[in-house]
Parts: structure tokens; sequence; C-alpha cells
């Protein structure tokens, strides 16, 4: 990586800190995220080791280890979480201590005890009143036990233990996860802390587990270790912790010593709070961790959605923190903090907070985490690509975000790529980033643009057949085309008033007033709001009962905090859904629609909007095969899914061309 430091781009970000008697080199937390990749008794493995080197070789300040669970009952969260539980834990935990502090880096880790939210589901389940996780409930899970008295100075102690634990392995910082749902949040809030006794009630009673948590932790690690919590500012719920409350939690906090309160909110019912997707804003609790800065005097990390060098800057810039924590922006790209200090922030691969590798493939299926835009999360170290053969010339025919991966790796292995496109880089990525809530995919277009210019692939803006690639004698040719939409006639789909969704996005048709879009998909959802934003009175119809839908093995639904930020986006635009129902015709009066019983509806429109999906494009990857062409089909083009999908098969063709025994490619 080439050097070209600017310390004036970023000042704030790049300055030094401090946290209690610990100095940080920048202002960079990275915060801490489960990745799955612990042995299934908690211990440290190979895999952990690795996923870690890559985040601190990317230089943050300081690098808080996911959070370990802190006894052997019932505080364990998940599958293959690291564990700080028992001394045997000790040695693997010195081993990752050690391992981010060879490269410049303080380590912390933090300390966790599930509560209610345990997503194993097994039994043990403990919390302060007998009030089950919704989403659990919903599936069949039981209520968890409530604590007795004994059980609850058996967990502070078990606190305590676990920091002793964290300080013997080397660790520089211990964080107290007291935010998202888990057990201390679970005794704060009064959604879910319903005793009597001197554990609930008032604030002063709900905050004591957490304050005796604190003085156990401090008895045991002493006075001058540095000592954080996380909180949420607010619950997001109506009858949850509100951030006047969380204002006088952290003012006790640091009273008790707490060097640094790590600001976050939500918890697993407000998940889309917590883990904010692209359709909430960016930034969007740093308004909480505003509030608490200025009721204290320790520092505050503020966090959640600080996915570009700039918006970490302004925040610090604006006194809204003295530390930014990145959590899926260092997934996504963990060299973003020294590309960001060394004048390269335009390489940064941009987290688009579409919380499908990190969510819906891996945490929600208890597998180890994956990311949409870094196909190198969670294999770290185990892709070695090796050169081309001399003067390897490739074709890649699509310049969507998987045409481009594939270009960018198969150029970086040192193969000859040309690109052939036929309007503008970045595929559906240019429809799908249309919408003032989709700004974030503006991101990804331009990183992955830049980065093939920079690589010196050669892009040819023209449409091209399979018969001019045969011609030109090409060793192998990745399709990349995307789908195609799928064709919807009915009686007057032919009016002028009739406009294809991609077409709206694209700002090719205008649409007009009274909207009715038919397609309850991901693009005409996206349409729709698009629409409201543009002052149009909107109507969403589907045939389909499943709004939306929901993930599946075709990768196709809609990612749950996806889902709820949707439908609140629905309210807050007044946007009216009807499923169930079937297109009859078009007429200069509106749409006519009937349900599953047979009854019409007539919704008058001025525009019809039309989003049917896509279907995939084999054709062009037979055609070339019929001509003796090696080709590798990739993307929508062979079945239409998401970014992701793209993505890795991109990625994975990218890498694996050309060596011994590949067959060619993942999907030829």
């Amino acid at each position: 990586m080439k050097k070209t430091t600017n310390p004036q781009r970023y000042p704030k970000l790049f300055t030094p800190g401090r946290i209690g008697t610990l100095e940080v080199r920048n202002r960079i937390v990275r915060a801490p995220c489960s990745s799955g990749m612990a042995a299934m008794d908690g211990a440290v493995t190979d895999r952990n080791i690795r996923h870690y080197t890559e985040l601190a070789r990317g230089r943050p300040g300081l690098l808080i280890v996911e959070y370990a669970f802190i006894d052997n009952d019932a505080s364990k969260s998940a599958m293959c979480q690291i564990g700080c539980s028992s001394n045997e834990h000790i040695p693997g935990l010195a081993w990752l201590a050690r391992t981010i502090q060879s490269y410049g880096v303080k380590a912390g880790i933090q300390l966790e005890h599930a509560g209610r939210q345990k997503f194993l589901g097994t039994r043990p389940i403990k919390a302060p009143s007998r009030i089950p996780w919704e989403e659990l409930h919903a599936v069949g899970g039981e209520p968890p036990d409530e604590l007795t008295w004994d059980e609850i100075q058996e967990i502070v102690k078990a606190f305590g233990d676990a920091a002793w634990r964290a300080k013997m392995a080397g660790f520089d910082f211990v964080e107290i996860h007291g935010a998202h749902g888990y057990l201390i949040t679970n005794f704060l809030s009064p959604r879910t802390n319903r005793r009597t006794d001197w554990y609930g009630g008032s604030l002063e009673n709900r905050m004591r587990f957490l304050m005796q948590v604190i003085a156990d932790v401090r008895k045991k690690i002493g006075r001058n270790f540095p000592l954080g919590v996380r909180l949420s500012g607010t619950e997001y719920e109506p009858d949850g912790t509100t951030i006047e409350e969380t204002v006088i939690v952290a003012q006790a906090l640091e009273k008790a010593g707490v060097d640094v309160i790590h600001v976050s909110g939500g918890n697993h019912h407000q998940m889309h709070h917590q883990v904010s997707p692209l359709y909430v804003s960016n930034a969007h609790n740093a308004w909480a961790a505003d509030a608490i800065k200025q009721a204290v005097d320790i520092p505050v990390i503020a966090s959640g959605s600080l996915n570009t060098p700039e918006l970490a800057e302004s925040v610090l810039a604006a006194g809204k923190g003295d530390f930014v924590g990145l959590g899926r922006v260092l997934f996504a790209d963990p060299y973003f903090p020294i590309k960001a200090e060394t004048g390269l922030a335009e390489d940064i691969v941009p987290c688009i907070r579409c919380n499908d590798g990190c969510l819906d493939r891996s945490f929600k299926r208890f597998q180890a985490v994956r990311c949409t835009v870094n196909p190198d999360l969670g294999n770290e170290g185990m892709v070695c690509p090796t050169p081309l053969p001399p003067n390897f010339r490739v074709a890649v025919v699509g310049g969507g975000p998987g045409g481009m991966k594939a270009a960018e790796m198969l150029a970086a292995r040192g193969g000859k790529v040309t690109l052939f496109e036929r309007r503008k880089l970045g595929g559906m990525l240019i429809e799908g980033s249309a919408p003032s809530f989709k700004a974030d995919l503006r991101l990804l277009m331009n990183q992955q643009s830049s980065r093939l210019k920079k690589l010196g692939v050669e892009v040819v803006y023209r449409e091209v057949k399979p018969a001019d690639l045969a011609k030109k004698g090409f060793d192998h040719v990745v399709v990349a085309i995307g789908g195609a939409p799928v064709d919807r006639a009915f009686p007057g789909s032919d009016r002028k008033n009739v406009l294809d969704g991609c077409a709206v996005l694209r700002g090719d048709d205008k649409a007009k007033v009274r909207v009715v879009v038919i397609g309850g998909g991901l693009v005409g959802c996206e349409v729709a709001g698009h629409m409201a934003e543009q002052g149009c009175t909107v109507s969403v119809v589907t045939r389909r009962e499943d709004f939306m839908g929901a993930s599946g093995d075709t990768g196709i639904g809609v990612e749950e905090t996806n889902r709820t930020a949707m439908l609140e986006l629905f309210a807050a635009n007044k946007i009216a859904v009807r499923t169930g129902h079937h297109v009859v015709r078009v007429d200069g009066k509106g749409a006519l629609f009937t349900d599953n019983k047979g009854r019409e509806t007539l919704l008058p429109a001025d525009t019809i909007v039309i989003s049917s999906g896509f279907s995939g494009q084999p054709w062009f990857a037979d055609e070339l095969k019929k001509l003796g062409v090696p080709a590798t089909a990739i993307g929508d083009c062979v079945q239409p899914r998401k970014i992701y999908d793209a993505i890795l098969e991109g990625y994975d063709i990218g890498v694996r061309l050309g060596e011994v025994g590949s067959g060619g490619g993942c999907c030829a």
C-alpha cells in the first residue's frame, strides 16, 4: 500500500486519544461484533486469530474483541461464541490479545451475559423477570426463568472473574455489555424488568445489578485498568429504556470508576435501530452519544452506521463523541483506518448496510460471519490466488457488481481483462441506488469502478454479442449480463401511463400524482418509497400474501431488519399495501384487481408501475460454449438473487480461473 498521508483530511479521526490510563493511536474503535469462529467450548481458534489479524493490520486505535460469555450456566448467547468463563480460556485469549497488540493496536474484549436474548434457545435461559424474547417465543421458545437473589450474586461474581481473566490474558481494556437486549439491559429496562424487590421498580433499583457488576469488576482488576460499558441510548420501545434514564446511568457509571461509555441503541426486537440497514439514516445513534457526552466528563464512543471517514470525522468534529465505534464497516474493509489515514479513502470497500451476509446468511443461520462486499471475511488467509499465465486474455460481459468483482480479481492476478458494458458501470446498482434511502450503494459503484481503473482494466462501452467475442480469441469469457425483466402483459398494459419500475428509478419515465405499483417484491417496494418521496400518493399491490417476501434459499427475500425499516418508511409516507390481489386490467380510470375470493377493487391512478421481477439469461453463455469459447456465467443471469451472490461468484471465478483442476469456474 503506497503511503500518501494527508493528516489534514481527517484531523479528528487520527488524533491520539486516551481512555483512562490507555493511550490509543487514533480515535477509531473496532466495535465488538460476533463472528461465530470460536470452538464449541468458547476456545480461541486459528480462524479467530486470522480474522483478528486482518482487523489489527488495518490499524484501529482500539480493537474490542467480540462478546465473550462469562459463566458456564446461562450466559452463552450464540454458537461458537468466544468464552471467558474458565481459566482454561486464558491461554487462547492471551494468544489473541498478543496477536492484536503486535500490530501496535490496543486489545480489548467485551464481556456479556445473554439474559433472555439467547440465540441458542437452549435451557437454561435466565433473566430478571419471566418475560420472553418475542422472536424466540414466536418460534416456540420458552420464557426465561426469573433469577433468584443468590443467582444474581453469582452472576455479579462471574463478571468480575471474567474481567480478571481478561486482564491475566493481557488485554488492555475490558468492556461490559450493557446494551442490545442482553442481561444487563433486561435489568435496566422497565419493559423486561417487572421485579418488586431490590432489583426492580425505580431506576435506582433497576441499575443496581449493573452497579454491582462494576464494583466487582473494579475490585478484581484494580482502579487503573481501563474499563468501559456499552449502553443503548434508548431501546426505541414505547415502554423501554429512555435516553433520559440512560444519561443518569452513564453519570452513575462515571462516579463508579468507568473510563468510557460506548453508545449504541435498540435491542434485538428493534434490531433495525441496533444494526441499522440502508433504509435507516446513517449515524443513526450519534444523537444518543451526543446526549450522554453532554452529561459526563469521561470519553464517549459514538457508533452506528458511520460507514465513511467523512461521516466519522463529522461526528467527532461536532463533538458528539470522543471516539467512533466501527463494526460492520470493518467487516466490509478491515483496512478502513489505514486507507483513510494514508490518503487512500477512495479505495475503502464500503459497508452498504445490507445486513445480508453479516446477519441473514450468518448470524441468523448459526454460521460464521460473512459479508456481501468482502468475500474474504471468515476465510482470512485461506485464499491465495496464483498469477495467471502470461498474456491470459479474459472478457467480462456486464459491469454490475459481480462483473466488476470478477474483472478486479482477474486483473489483480495479471490477466489482460476487457470489460464490455452497454451503458455505464454499475449494472442494477444504477437503478438500485436511485432512491435517497439507498445512497450507500453509490459508494460501492464508485469504489468498484475506481478499482478497475487503477488495475488497468479496459472498459468498452458497447453491447457485444457471443459471435463478436468468439472472433477475438479470448482465453475465457465471464458472463455477468444480469437478469431480464419478466414481461407481464394484461389488458391495458400497453397504455402510455403504464411504466416499468426500473425505468422509473432511472428517471427515464416520470410517475404522476396517484401511483399504483404492481409487484410487492424488493424493487417494487423501493419504487413505491422513491415515488412517495417525490410527493406521489402510492399504493402497492401484489399477488403474494407474504409482502416483500422472506429470506430463503433463493436469496431473493428481504432480510428482516430491511423489511422492518421499509415498513416504517411505508407508514411514514402513508403507502397503502394490498396483498393477494391480481391485476385484471388497466383503463382510463385506474387499475382493476380481484382478490383471492374473486372480489373486484378499482384503484384510481394516474400512473401504473409494473415491477414483476427478473429471470435468468442462460442463453449468452450457452451460445458461447456452442461456439467453442470457454465461458462462465455468474450472478443474476444464472438466477436472480442479491448483490452478495453476484460479488461472491465474481470473486470465486476471479481467484479460481486458470488454477489446475479448477474446472474453469464456479458456475461454468
